[in-house]
């Protein structure tokens, strides 16, 4: 039998252990599994409005809040309820904008390039930061917060500038040698800064086509930013890059790549990176949004797919295994969930009966007193924590073709490996046979699931399988075919 290899729809098509297409199935360390359902917190209810960001941020004492945001108002989860934290102002974020959140210390800013950048000091409402310009991009680094693509009353609108609190001090942002506040320009290439984050103590700032890494030098300069060579790599949107520990993954126009702050190092040629660029949107690219759970060691890429105007597939990728698999997954927001933690006392309240508690994985960090999740905020504004044992429908997967270009062959049997405990309560086969690879494929045979293997009937000189799991938890491992060589039956 062979070993899945994960989701290769650029790979040759009869790479033993490829699979060419996969249906709601993501990479694990030994194969693929159903892609996780979500399951929504017991008592929240949707957030009220379109959520154009959300964050869970960490205070010096380990307590954590989590924040959406709509177009109009800045929410916090306190218990189960959606709490407004607006400042005296409604905010009126302006169309296709979006939050973004930094933590420093205690407190929690918030920027979104129509008002000056928001802060919430350790608890209770945000409010103006008067020195502060407005920004698309904040984050913090070392002993400062950075802002990007900015627009104040002194400069006025720039896309292409970077700011820096004073030290140690983010209600202050007049520049000054003594403070060290200060600002500048990206200008060696051309366009707007679209995304920016921290590496380790570096500052990175993206545009469309270029990177530059800054560190810290002291006044007056304060940061000194050098554009990287590479190309012309960058990155499409404010959200398409995540910190996966160590290094920056990052979607650009035609290229996706990871980049640890020296040069960026494609990855997926030959493997997805085609198929992900002929499939994703090319004029919704800027809302694609990047995550890495640590937990699972899988990193996400929700995209819209053509024709749509939201994020509702995903890539997704084992940075271990360097396995890739695909999702259906309707996205405004990724962040991770910290979860209450769950009691024998108030399991009831939850999940009433014994046989309802298969919807949640037993390694999952639901039953942790703050554990965290990769969780997802729907188009809906529904808060979704991705713990459930496995999609709620069916999942699945196409092989590549195994045969001869000379001999045609009958396939008679097709057999499944599943990982201990993850073996499906059922699952169905259609055989699919070419006598040329540049032939469409055509059904001869389908079949269900008995004893991990197929029984079929089907001949040709390429066969390939379209294998389709019950809804519940599956993990599959190893696949193979029996072939009998025509002539020798």
């Amino acid at each position: 039998m062979d070993r899945i290899l994960g989701f290769l729809p650029d790979a040759d098509p009869t790479t033993p252990g490829a699979l060419m297409v996969v249906d709601k199935m993501v990479p694990t360390m030994l194969g693929m599994a159903g892609q996780p359902s979500g399951i929504v917190p017991t008592g929240v209810g949707n957030l009220p409005g379109l959520c154009i960001g959300a964050a869970v941020v960490t205070k010096n004492d380990d307590t954590r809040r989590l924040f959406a945001a709509t177009a109009s108002t800045l929410y916090e989860l306190v218990g189960t309820t959606w709490t407004s934290r607006n400042r005296v102002a409604p905010y009126t974020t302006g169309i296709d904008r979006r939050w973004a959140f930094a933590q420093f210390g205690d407190s929690t800013l918030a920027s979104n390039l129509d008002d000056v950048i928001q802060r919430s000091p350790g608890a209770g409402a945000f409010a103006d930061i008067a020195t502060a310009p407005k920004a698309r991009i904040i984050f913090s680094v070392g002993s400062f917060v950075m802002a990007l693509n900015t627009s104040d009353g002194t400069y006025g609108v720039s896309p292409d500038r970077w700011w820096c609190c004073a030290a140690n001090d983010e209600t202050s942002w007049t520049p000054s040698v003594a403070t060290l506040a200060t600002t500048g320009r990206l200008v060696s290439s051309p366009g707007k800064i679209t995304a920016g984050g921290a590496l380790g103590e570096y500052a990175v700032a993206y545009k469309e086509r270029a990177i530059y890494i800054a560190q810290f030098v002291g006044a007056p300069a304060v940061w000194d930013f050098q554009r990287v060579i590479g190309g012309d790599a960058g990155c499409v949107g404010q959200d398409a890059w995540c910190d996966i520990g160590g290094a920056h993954f990052v979607v650009g126009q035609e290229e996706m790549y990871f980049f640890d702050g020296t040069r960026p190092v494609p990855v997926g040629n030959g493997e997805v990176s085609d198929w992900f660029y002929r499939t994703s949107d090319p004029n919704q690219r800027h809302k694609i949004k990047c995550f890495y759970d640590k937990s699972t060691n899988l990193l996400h890429i929700c995209y819209p797919s053509i024709g749509s105007t939201v994020c509702d597939s995903a890539l997704c990728y084992h940075t271990k295994s360097k396995r890739w698999g695909h999702e259906t997954l309707e996205v405004e927001a990724l962040l991770n969930y910290v979860a209450p933690g769950a009691t024998i006392d108030g399991l009831d309240a939850t999940y009433p009966t014994i046989d309802s508690l298969s919807t949640v994985s037993f390694d999952s960090g639901f039953w942790l007193q703050g554990g965290r999740s990769f969780a997802h905020i729907n188009t809906s504004g529904s808060l979704r924590s991705r713990t459930g044992a496995g999609p709620n429908v069916s999942c699945g997967f196409t092989t590549g073709d195994a045969g001869d270009d000379r001999l045609r062959s009958t396939m008679v049997e097709m057999r499944l490996r599943f990982e201990p405990g993850y073996k499906p309560s059922s699952a169905t086969v259609s055989i699919l046979c070419r006598d040329d690879l540049g032939d469409t494929p055509v059904t001869q045979a389908t079949s269900t699931l008995a004893d991990s293997k197929f029984d079929v009937i089907a001949n040709g000189r390429w066969h390939s399988a379209n294998v389709v799991f019950g809804p519940g938890a599956v993990r599959v491992t190893h696949l193979g075919a029996t072939l009998i060589p025509e002539g020798d039956v």
